[in-house]
């Protein structure tokens, strides 16, 4: 059972095999539609109960995701809140340059180095 769940993480953390897997997915469905009804399944009442399963448990499942990917984006928008880029760039500049008096100038006016 752990190798089922460790399985069901590595995939859900995947968004192309997600991606691939719900696009197959959609395929099998639209081919089932003629299938259904060249051999009558749609008059069976265990089919359609279990394609409405199907469309309940994949519709909660799309909205869960969904909602992953917001509360993933929230974080990322709150650290670049908290931690802007413009200041690491400054921060960056300011450690790994120095400010020297020229030689080659008579004015001695100040360059900057980088280390």
């Amino acid at each position: 059972m752990s190798v089922l769940r460790g399985l069901r993480a590595s995939v859900q953390n995947d968004p192309v095999f997600m991606r691939r897997l719900n696009g197959w997915l959609v395929v099998v469905w639209i081919v089932m539609i003629p299938v259904s009804l060249v051999f009558g399944l749609l008059s069976s009442v265990a089919f359609v109960s279990a394609l409405s399963l199907w469309a309940l448990v994949s519709g909660h499942w799309s909205g869960w995701q969904a909602a992953r990917v917001e509360v993933t984006q929230d974080m990322e928008a709150k650290q670049r809140e908290a931690e802007p880029i413009e200041a690491k760039v400054v921060e960056k500049l300011i450690h790994d340059t120095t400010v020297e008096a020229s030689e080659s100038h008579d004015d001695n006016s100040p360059v900057c180095r980088e280390m």
